[in-house]
């Protein structure tokens, strides 16, 4: 049976990557839990159910990947496709594979081709997994993989459509994580979906078949062998390959001719050792005519994403070219496996390569932690400047390794370096050369950075640094010193109104009268209460009222000041919100009913967090008479068009799968930034619970409407 043969393929290569006996028994026992969960289910083209996750199990494997990641490759499906949830699992496998499992099952619910904002979600949404564990995004590279092999089983549109997407998301993603041998595939597969002709005319153009090729590849291996053999050259191994159609035709759309590619033909040895690889190279140039300006050197010089190796063009068989590639097994693991291959060589000692893809996780962090703030639009341009972009690799003086997107400055290399290092930097040299701050760093250049204890950053810097790292680290400086300046300028504040009502401060500031404070403004340090102080929050005389006057809280004294202010008070033009009789407080929007510009209004005075904003038909105040207080919406605030508000909604539909984009579209269209969806599938419903931000409710309107027009949209309710 099929999945005999795959199991005993798995185990093989649980063997090869030298799994203890422990973890081997835990692979067994996730096969045996997923061949029953997935009993008697087939996939869409009739095979059964248990064959994909095997062979995504096989394909993690030969990737090097730990035991861990193997059994959630088998279990993956368990949820989506069988009876079992995250308890068991976690009982039964423990909390990693728990874990891996319910950031891929959330991954796999979206299914978007990559238009717009739609493709800067799905990203977001993977990019979300890989910062937490980056063998979620592995398992999604992986079953795709094999989801593409087996995809003649689906309607033809669908196939178009998920070529799509392997081709405008996942594969810039294996790409940027130097996973090649997934990115290859995936490439080639693609390929043949959505450009069947373009693939068919490539491959009668060859010179010859693709089996007689690989026949007499297969002779000139047999050659090289006797050859290295013959010069004591022992342990090596070789393999060959004809090109994939996707790497001819992407040679040919950059301008190059069937004659001057010399690559359609490779052979690749593996040996151990960095001289070996260079006696190799002289070797097969003793042998076969080299192709002039063919040799490439990248073990000096590594390419890019890590990649070490020799290449050299020759002529063989029949006068064909040949390129030949020669490198270590460490390299060669690399450049095959990239990201994976951190836990094949984790304990090996290969400090440039885990070095290197530390840095490449971090660069996905850096861009989650960034984007908090941004629209899909903006997030989606961060990611392709930066994550998605050509890298540069830059050396220390030591000749650490640095991997850097493209038109990075020495700014930029002294965050990834350190923050400390970036904010004390003061000056840099490049190759033994003075350089200025925003000079564009090179492929190779070696970099120094001057500093200097008592420098700081500058806010210039923000003009002209490339990466992630760096501008938030940046920002962060100066919102620390904005801090610090609102508390010292609020201490100063606070003990001048003290002096002026001929207080004492030693008296006024006790650690009761502290304490006090902090209980009825709900903060957890006197710093926060200075801080509010300083950045005009609350006024002096208002913390002072809290310990003199006759009150037991902050609510009473809001009451006390909305009832007997009658005076017209200058509205405050930066707020949202105008509370009647008073513009010192502390106003924010109900959580529970969140409010719209726009939306008929009403507020609740709570303990410890000033006025609360409802809108009037909030459920939570319903049939509440003390305590509220009128308020309206603030026509004259500055910078009205760039305010967003966030609503929530909750779209009823009809079960049919794939609607999500439909939604996103019209959102896209009417301007509306989408900051959270999940979906919710019960035994007679199926709806989308998700929140928008908008300007007004004018434009939510119009949304609400234009959803509503949607086929399988049964009903949509605001929160």
């Amino acid at each position: 049976m099929e999945d005999n043969r795959l199991y005993n393929n798995l185990m093989s290569l649980c063997n090869e990557n030298d799994y203890t006996n422990e973890e081997i028994d835990l692979i067994n026992k996730a096969y045996n839990f997923a061949l029953k969960q997935h009993k008697g289910m087939t996939r869409k083209n009739g095979e059964d159910y248990i064959v994909h996750p095997l062979n995504v199990a096989i394909i993690v494997a030969d990737l090097k990947v730990d035991a861990i990641t193997v059994v959630a490759a088998l279990v993956h499906e368990t949820i989506m496709h069988g009876s079992s949830n995250l308890e068991e699992l976690k009982e039964q496998f423990g909390d990693e594979v728990s874990s891996i499992v319910e950031s891929l099952t959330k991954v796999n619910k979206l299914h978007l081709v990559d238009d717009s904002e739609s493709s800067s979600i799905y990203i977001r949404k993977i990019l979300v997994a890989l910062s937490e564990d980056v063998r979620v995004l592995i398992l999604k590279l992986a079953g795709r993989v094999h989801n593409m092999r087996t995809i003649e089983g689906l309607p033809p549109e669908l196939q178009k459509n998920k070529a799509r997407e392997t081709e405008n998301v996942l594969i810039p993603i294996a790409h940027r994580l130097g996973i090649n041998k997934i990115k290859a595939e995936l490439e080639d597969l693609s390929f043949k979906v959505l450009r069947p002709d373009i693939y068919n005319q490539i491959e009668s153009e060859l010179p010859e078949n693709r089996a007689d090729l690989n026949i007499q590849l297969n002779s000139m291996m047999d050659d090289i062998s006797n050859l290295l053999e013959d010069e004591g050259i022992k342990n090596f191994s070789i393999k060959c390959r004809v090109k994939s159609v996707s790497s001819i035709s992407n040679k040919l759309t950059n301008g190059h001719t069937w004659s001057n590619i010399y690559d359609i033909l490779g052979i690749r040895i593996i040996c151990n050792t960095v001289p070996e690889c260079y006696l190799i190279i002289g070797l097969i140039h003793s042998k076969y005519r080299p192709i002039p300006k063919r040799f490439k050197d990248y073990i000096a010089m590594p390419k890019g994403n890590s990649y070490q190796s020799l290449h050299t063009g020759i002529y063989g068989v029949n006068n064909y070219p040949v390129e030949i590639q020669v490198r270590t097994n460490e390299m060669n693991e690399i450049a095959e496996h990239g990201i994976a291959s951190h836990w094949s060589y984790k304990e090996h000692g290969t400090k440039m390569a885990q070095s290197v893809m530390e840095q490449k996780l971090q660069m996905f962090r850096n861009a989650i932690v960034a984007s908090e703030d941004e629209d899909d639009e903006s997030f989606e341009s961060n990611l392709n400047n930066e994550i998605l972009a050509k890298m540069i690799y830059v050396n220390t003086p030591k000749g650490d390794v640095v991997e850097l997107p493209k038109g990075s400055t020495p700014v930029d290399f002294a965050y990834r370096i350190h923050s400390r290092v970036g904010d004390t930097c003061i000056g840099a040299n490049v190759n033994n050369s003075i350089v200025t701050l925003d000079y564009e760093l090179q492929d190779g250049d070696v970099v120094s950075i001057r500093t200097d204890a008592n420098s700081t950053p500058n806010k210039d810097w923000l003009n002209f640094v490339k990466t992630t790292q760096a501008k938030t680290k940046i920002k962060s400086f100066f919102s620390k010193q904005d801090r610090e300046e609102y508390i010292a300028r609020g201490e100063e504040l606070l003990e001048r109104e003290l002096r002026k009502q001929k207080i004492s401060i030693s008296d006024a500031l006790t650690d009761e009268h502290k304490e006090k404070i902090m209980e009825d403004l709900n903060v957890s340090t006197f710093d926060e209460v200075l801080l509010q102080i300083g950045s005009l929050r609350y006024t002096p005389t208002y913390i002072i009222n809290l310990l003199y006057n006759d009150k037991e809280n902050v609510e009473d004294v809001l009451l006390d000041k909305i009832i007997n202010n009658n005076t017209n008070i200058e509205t405050n033009y930066k707020a949202d919100i105008i509370v009647s009789g008073n513009d010192d407080i502390l106003v924010n929007l109900a959580s529970c009913c969140k409010p719209v510009y726009g939306d008929d209004i009403i507020g609740y005075i709570t303990k410890g967090h000033g006025i609360t904003v409802h809108r009037k038909d909030c459920i939570n105040i319903k049939d509440i008479d003390e305590r509220l207080i009128d308020v309206e919406w603030n026509n004259s605030r500055e910078s009205a068009e760039d305010k967003k508000y966030s609503a929530r909604l909750i779209i009823y539909t009809n079960g049919i799968s794939n609607k999500l984009l439909d939604i996103v579209t019209i959102a896209s269209q009417d301007n509306i930034s989408i900051a959270n969806v999940s979906e919710v599938n019960g035994n007679n419903t199926s709806y989308y619970d998700i929140l928008v931000r908008v300007p007004n409710n004018e434009i939510l309107k119009k949304f609400i409407n234009d959803i509503s027009a949607i086929k399988f949209v049964t009903d949509i309710r605001r929160i």
